[in-house]
């Protein structure tokens, strides 16, 4: 008897830090949920960002890019990575990552709301998974901007890999700098939210994890690419 209140009672412990420890995973995972809604039906977001989504074939999200200094800058945040699967349009579970970049030059402190990558193919999905990835230094990798209201090109002949859309809070859309910044795998919220087991690849094409807090976000994607 002693033995199984022993053991009820480590349960009883361990859950509530469970429960803590996914608590920054899935606050992400909310907002990025939200910026896929505005995406879909708010104001300021790319006029035919439906078509983009329907043709991508994943998208990275940062929801809240931090950008602050005086002469010497740096900004940063959390974002996750999804593919969508061609054939029936379904995207994969989050695996999350960090951007991070820093700059030089007479600036005021500002804070981004929401940076959106739109990738549309292979390769460019492929090195955004890498261990790391820095803007613009990828060879062969060719980054549009898009601007608030604004249409970017989807025909194979514009050759673009990656459509990068920035709204400032507001709905303002700002020139973001967004060349030298570096996006990499955030492995402990990975192994938090997924398991200690998970990697940034297996939960993005392996397709081999689950997490129901990410449905929504998954579910808020098919809609706005047409599911």
């Amino acid at each position: 008897m002693i033995r199984i209140l022993m053991i009820v009672a480590a349960f009883a412990l361990a859950a509530p830090q469970v429960a803590w420890a996914q608590a920054n995973e899935q606050a992400a995972v909310d907002r990025a949920t939200a910026v896929v809604e505005l995406l879909r039906a708010g104001p300021g977001a790319p006029t035919n960002m439906g078509e983009l989504l329907r043709k991508a074939r994943g998208i990275m999200i940062f929801p809240e890019l931090v950008k602050a200094g005086f002469i010497l800058g740096a900004q940063g945040g959390s974002g996750v990575l999804l593919s969508r699967d061609p054939a029936t349009n379904t995207w994969s579970y989050p695996a999350f990552y960090v951007f991070g970049a820093g700059s030089l030059g007479l600036q005021a402190g500002a804070q981004i709301s929401r940076i959106v990558f739109i990738i549309m193919n292979d390769k460019a999905l492929n090195a955004l998974m890498a261990d790391e990835f820095k803007v613009g230094a990828e060879a062969g990798i060719a980054i549009a901007t898009i601007g608030a209201g604004a249409e970017a090109s989807t025909t194979s002949a514009g050759g673009t890999d990656i459509y990068a859309f920035a709204q400032q809070p507001m709905g303002l859309y700002g020139g973001i700098a967004l060349q030298g910044g570096v996006i990499k795998p955030r492995a402990v919220y990975n192994r938090e939210y997924y398991g200690p087991s998970a990697r940034a690849q297996d939960i993005v094409l392996g397709l081999a994890t689950r997490n129901p807090g990410a449905d929504g976000l998954r579910n808020a994607l098919a809609r706005a690419s047409g599911g």
